[in-house]
């Protein structure tokens, strides 16, 4: 395994030619380990060719804050902290990572985010569960319960 040089996180991959910015992964780390943010929207900045924190969800947000932060005609990536009682009566959490591209999206724009999602989501170490959605209905709040567990 090689180590990876300060140049490499600023430089984009050749594959998919998006960097991330070091944002990205520092409010990522703080909902996970302080969780200081219910969820955090990322977009991909084409002409900086990189993925930067677009919004952050305050820990007293709720799920529907959270769907409303997503634009209806435009692809973004997301975390999102979701609480739950398990069948036991655990109170957990699980980070969900959401790839949110709407049917109504820029070809070119579902086609950027769709190439750059894996090499994004492996920066971000600790998501538990994926969803992929085109529609608010395919993450409504029943998709996250059924996927928490």
């Amino acid at each position: 395994m090689r180590v990876a040089s300060d140049e490499d996180s600023s430089t984009a991959n050749a594959a998919s030619g998006m960097a991330v910015h070091d944002d990205c992964k520092l409010k990522f780390l703080e909902l996970k380990a302080k969780r200081t943010y219910r969820f955090i929207v990322y977009k991909i900045e084409e002409q900086q060719k990189q993925v930067v924190v677009e919004k952050l969800g305050e820990p007293g947000q709720s799920h529907d804050d959270f769907a409303a932060s997503l634009p209806a005609d435009e692809c973004r990536y997301a975390i999102f902290d979701f609480d739950f009682v398990t069948a036991e009566n655990c109170q957990k959490s699980k980070i969900f990572f959401v790839a949110w591209s709407p049917d109504t999206a820029r070809v070119r724009s579902k086609m950027i985010y769709a190439s750059s999602k894996d090499r994004f989501k492996r920066e971000l170490d600790g998501i538990q569960v994926e969803l992929q959605a085109t529609d608010p209905t395919e993450m409504d709040l029943d998709v996250f319960k059924s996927r928490a567990n």
